[in-house]
């Protein structure tokens, strides 16, 4: 999705205002006392006179799936190439652990343990599972063959430990595997070297029914790992069934942050749309628009 696309349309002539939502998730009623491993406050990213974010905060716990909803252009990809690197805030903090952080390039956040898996799925069709999986991050052992089988015996261990099953030869050739399968080496890699957040972009999307659940089980595997997930998604079951909290973005903006089982899939959708609102200070308040 281009810059232009992902910012809102009917943004396009305004300036940001920065403003930050209130304290603690909006809809959810107070403050979370837990410490986020990811945060964010006032996010403002502008490509010309296009807003893509306009004061977003945003709040990641541990061993929790944030899912990430909105209409296109709501900002969504923008949001997570900021958290990953991919672009530079204009304004606004990052902090990591408690720690301000910045991200310049993409190099920087997976330094700093936040892996992405882009709706590209960014592999490399000729090359064999075990390569995909230590892409640019290559080991070297002694011996002429030492590297490849060290790789690809710690590539097995990493997509065992997901309970991937469909995938059992580590030498075989990306461009021979499903859509699943090839989703699954992808996540697969998130996991093995995302030690502080996994962030999936549209990980669903042109997948069937079975590998689509394969691929919303090693969400949960994930999550039950104690590794916090971002999950962006158009598919509102596959959001319901593994959200934890779910962020809302309209117009560049986060509009509001519920739960599954404070609100239905009907509710989010018609936040997301601007049929319906939530009070900041009170989630029991929705009036519609």
């Amino acid at each position: 999705m281009s810059a232009a696309q992902d910012a809102p349309a009917e943004s396009r002539d305004r300036s940001p205002t920065g403003q930050s939502s209130p304290t603690g998730p909006a809809g959810s009623g107070s403050a979370d006392s837990r410490t986020p491993v990811l945060s964010a406050r006032g996010m403002v990213k502008t490509f010309g006179r296009v807003v893509g974010l306009d004061g977003v905060d945003l709040d990641l716990y541990p061993g929790e799936v944030l899912a990430i909803i909105g209409d296109n252009g709501a900002g969504k990809s923008t949001l997570i190439k900021c958290l990953s690197g991919a672009y530079t805030l204009d304004s606004g903090e990052l902090t990591l652990d408690g720690e301000p952080v910045t991200f310049r390039v993409p190099q920087d956040a997976r330094e700093a343990g936040i892996e992405t898996v882009y709706q590209t799925l960014a592999v490399i069709p000729a090359l064999d599972i075990a390569s995909n999986l230590y892409l640019a991050r290559e080991e070297r052992r002694t011996g002429l063959l030492g590297s490849v089988l060290g790789m690809r015996d710690r590539a097995s261990q990493s997509v065992q430990g997901l309970g991937i099953q469909t995938i059992q030869n580590m030498g075989q050739a990306v461009e021979t595997l499903s859509g699943g399968q090839r989703q699954a080496v992808a996540v697969a890699r998130a996991a093995a070297f995302g030690s502080k957040v996994v962030i999936l972009d549209e990980p669903t999307a042109a997948l069937g029914v079975k590998e689509s659940t394969a691929v919303l089980e090693m969400i949960k595997q994930l999550r039950d790992k104690g590794l916090p997930v971002i999950l962006i998604s158009h598919n509102m079951p596959h959001v319901w069934e593994v959200a934890d909290r779910i962020h809302i973005q309209r117009l560049a903006r986060r509009v509001a942050v519920i739960t599954p089982q404070s609100h239905s899939m009907n509710d989010g959708v018609a936040i997301m749309t601007g049929a319906m609102t939530v009070d900041g200070n009170d989630s029991n308040k929705e009036t519609a628009a």
